[in-house]
């Protein structure tokens, strides 16, 4: 074959390619707000400890997937309903409006809080501060810090964290905590959904808070 072929069928390899990519889709998950990016997370069981993660954002003609697929590690209970003291990821649709981490903003247009050993996510069913951030010195918070999270003392997986809207609006006492889209230590979570660095940060510059983002977790839809 000619060299002038194979940079002909090359060049038309990559423009299918590139329309195949550009191309509409229905998203995996049932989803029916009005936001304009979407992240699914997609287990193939409720029991499962690993999901597909895919971002999506809305154009005219439909969805158009941003970023992924890629791996994800989820709660070790698998996915579905939760509460207290179960590792198990909320299936659901849950808001995106605000990060933190140890590491300073890496560019996301959310809200960004950079935490240190101050930082907390309390987790204390008791406390008026349940399921919120604090900010408060060890030994002197106002709630009981050994069934809360020290953010800044957490290590990577705290790197970079995006909330996800879990049981805040309201906030049922009980129902779970510290639910969060973060850096993934290579082990399933408590609950939370966790994918590479890399990729983290990539969709924490992508999410616009003007397209109301929000996470789409659940389990994949079958055909028998």
């Amino acid at each position: 074959m000619s060299k002038r072929k194979i940079l002909i069928i090359a060049a038309l390899a990559a423009t299918t390619l590139g329309a195949r990519e550009n191309v509409a889709a229905d998203l995996p998950l049932p989803y029916f707000g009005t936001a304009g990016q979407v992240i699914t997370v997609v287990a193939d069981s409720p029991s499962a400890t690993t999901a597909t993660l895919t971002a999506w954002q809305r154009r005219p003609d439909g969805w158009h997937s941003e970023m992924g697929p890629v791996r994800a590690f989820v709660g070790s209970a698998g996915v579905g309903l939760t509460a207290d003291n179960i590792p198990r990821t909320p299936v659901g649709v849950w808001s995106l409006t605000e990060a933190f981490g140890i590491e300073p903003d890496p560019g996301t247009a959310l809200p960004y809080r950079h935490v240190d050993t101050s930082d907390w996510w309390v987790s204390d069913a008791r406390a008026p501060q349940y399921n919120k951030h604090a900010r408060c010195s060890a030994g002197g918070c106002p709630f009981d810090e050994a069934i809360g999270e020290n953010l800044g003392e957490m290590g990577p997986v705290y790197d970079y964290a995006v909330v996800m809207d879990y049981n805040r609006n309201p906030v049922v006492p009980g129902l779970g905590s510290a639910f969060f889209l973060h850096v993934t230590d290579g082990t399933p979570t408590l609950g939370c959904v966790a994918i590479g660095v890399d990729e983290l940060r990539d969709i924490m510059r992508w999410l616009d808070p003007a397209h109301r983002p929000v996470i789409d977790i659940g389990i994949a839809r079958r055909l028998w």
